[in-house]
């Protein structure tokens, strides 16, 4: 797994390259929390490049996206492939997470 980040009018965007799964994700729990140090509200996860995820890969994604609610942010996850889509649709969890087809409609879903 390769996890980047990088911040830009206001939101704060990670790509994730690979596998997300339980030898991965604490990697990149530790990037993210990291990351959210500071007062970041916009949070955006472009996943076009993600070719699996695990339990252990939805846990880093849930609690961020936890952690945006607590502070009154938003957070949005872009460009799912079809099998991570289809875990997000068979888990239920799209109802808690906004999910867009691409990065350009998830930053105007954070605007």
């Amino acid at each position: 797994m390769e996890i980047t980040q990088k911040e830009e009018n206001g939101i704060l965007f990670f790509t994730i390259i690979g596998r997300l799964d339980a030898d991965s994700s604490p990697e990149a729990e530790k990037v993210v929390h990291d990351a959210l140090e500071g007062q970041t509200t916009r949070v955006l996860f472009d996943l076009a490049s993600l070719e699996y995820l695990s339990s252990a890969g939805l846990r880093v994604l849930l609690s961020t996206a936890k952690e945006m609610r607590r502070r009154d942010g938003k957070f949005v996850l872009c460009s799912l492939n079809e099998f991570v889509k289809e875990l997000f649709d068979v888990s239920g969890f799209q109802s808690l997470i906004p999910i867009a087809d691409s990065v350009e409609s998830g930053i105007e879903m954070l605007s």
